[in-house]
């Protein structure tokens, strides 16, 4: 029996091609999605980025769908948010092949249920996973069929219905796409509004040959940085590989937090529907929920994660979500995350009134922070809780362990600790008045945890 804990992540899979992830194992993995999703549904849509294993594997996933007696709709070369709105609109539960912003060698697959509800260990992964394990099981009834269909104008349309930008000013947007899928929806997307675009690394390459096509990573947003700066544009707009993350900076190239993104996104849903609700996760700044609930919003705090997003979303109603990873989730898109719909709506609050985007963010920027610092460490709970009880028992110090260690202090500064769910790691996020004071605390709880 083969062992697939390595592969089968907490919401998706993925491993390196031909040493964990091959075409005989993937097709193993669309049969047994297919059992799981069989009663409810009669076909699976599949989509791929533009790795190069990515179509071979695609394939075979179909095969494996087919072969348990359900049909496939293919559609083709797609970002991950594209094969969302497939499966929203066509009803069906869907499967992507990506892996992301991770190196070449890697490929991928997030499942979803029909309506874009996402597949993890918890709602139907680690039951695929044993299936595989313990062996598909051979159906004897007739194969599936495969059919073909383009959804990417019908994607792009309905992003633009969502979000009306006819009442811009016209705008000169750098979008850098990392040589990933956003380099195949932006020119769709984009077409006929009144923004120009300049185009970085729109080419379909796999290899990733310009940089990583991870925009959280400073080093990767540096030709959008120069390029911005260089032909004088209104913002810049960096895509990770499957283009369901977004990334902004301004007009002068420096980077605008996705949690003042966030913000300004829920504050233009509540405009559409005041007292919604909204939901942040908890290492976004805390300038989130006081904005929200300033514009009469209802925040709500949630665990890090997708399917923690969109299962809080499912519960509470809510309108929109966002994370500090710069996933943006919206109910009018099936709570699912799509950066292009985040992105369209900070372009439409820009386009709205004359300022640069600097001043426009700057209302949504409140405290400093330090972004995600990683920390290698032998002993993830030791060093845990040498953190907390060296803040425990002190005046004023609330902690609470939704999701890790979260330490607020006196004076309004906090920091959250998480362990890495796949690695010796322990990730820091610390929030304060002012940049000095986030050094100081960071300083000092790095100090705890790498000791």
């Amino acid at each position: 029996m083969p062992d697939l804990s390595g592969i089968v992540k907490a919401y998706d899979i993925r491993g390196v091609v031909g040493e964990q992830l091959d075409v005989a194992l993937v097709r193993d993995f669309g049969a047994a999605f297919a059992l799981l999703i069989k009663p409810e549904a009669p076909a699976v849509v599949i989509g791929h980025d533009m790795r190069d294993s990515s179509p071979e594997l695609s394939s075979a996933f179909a095969d494996g769908v087919t072969s348990q007696g359900l049909d496939v709709v293919s559609i083709g070369l797609a970002s991950t948010d594209q094969l969302y709105f497939a499966s929203g609109s066509l009803n069906l539960p869907g499967a992507m092949f990506t892996a992301s912003h991770n190196p070449a060698k890697y490929n991928g697959i997030k499942m979803c249920r029909a309506g874009a509800s996402p597949v993890g260990q918890d709602t139907g992964l680690a039951e695929i996973r044993d299936t595989v394990e313990q062996g598909v099981p051979a159906f004897e009834g007739q194969r599936g069929s495969v059919s073909e269909r383009d959804v990417l104008s019908d994607y792009a349309a309905y992003l633009r219905n969502l979000v009306d930008l006819s009442g811009s000013r016209p705008l000169k947007v750098v979008v850098d796409a990392g040589n990933g899928m956003g380099g195949h929806t932006v020119p769709t997307v984009f077409e006929g509004l009144p923004i120009d675009v300049v185009p970085m690394y729109f080419e379909l390459d796999g290899t990733f040959p310009n940089h990583e096509a991870n925009p959280l990573d400073p080093a990767n947003i540096v030709d959008l940085q120069a390029k911005v700066r260089e032909v004088g544009a209104d913002a810049g707009l960096a895509f990770d590989g499957d283009a369901d993350r977004c990334f902004v900076v301004d007009e002068r190239g420096e980077p605008v937090s996705p949690s003042a993104i966030t913000a300004l996104v829920a504050v233009r849903e509540l405009a559409k529907e005041p007292g919604g609700t909204v939901i942040h996760n908890l290492i976004t700044s805390k300038g989130v929920p006081e904005i929200v609930a300033e514009h009469g919003g209802k925040p709500v705090r949630t665990r890090v994660g997708h399917s923690f997003i969109k299962a809080e979303m499912a519960r509470t109603g809510a309108i929109f979500g966002g994370e500090h990873s710069a996933h943006y989730y919206f109910r009018d898109f099936w709570r699912a995350d799509t950066g292009m719909l985040a992105a369209l709506h900070v372009l439409a609050a820009l386009g709205e009134q004359n300022g640069p985007l600097s001043a426009l963010t700057q209302d949504f920027s409140r405290y400093a922070a330090s972004g995600e610092i990683n920390s290698t460490v032998s002993d993830q709970v030791a060093r845990m809780l040498a953190v907390k009880d060296a803040y425990a028992g002190k005046s004023g110090v609330e902690i609470d362990e939704l999701d890790g260690l979260t330490v607020q202090l006196p004076g309004g500064a906090w920091f959250n600790l998480r362990p890495s769910n796949t690695e010796p790691l322990l990730r820091l996020n610390v929030e304060a008045a002012d940049r000095a004071a986030v050094e100081a605390l960071t300083a000092e709880v790095l100090a705890l945890v790498r000791a």
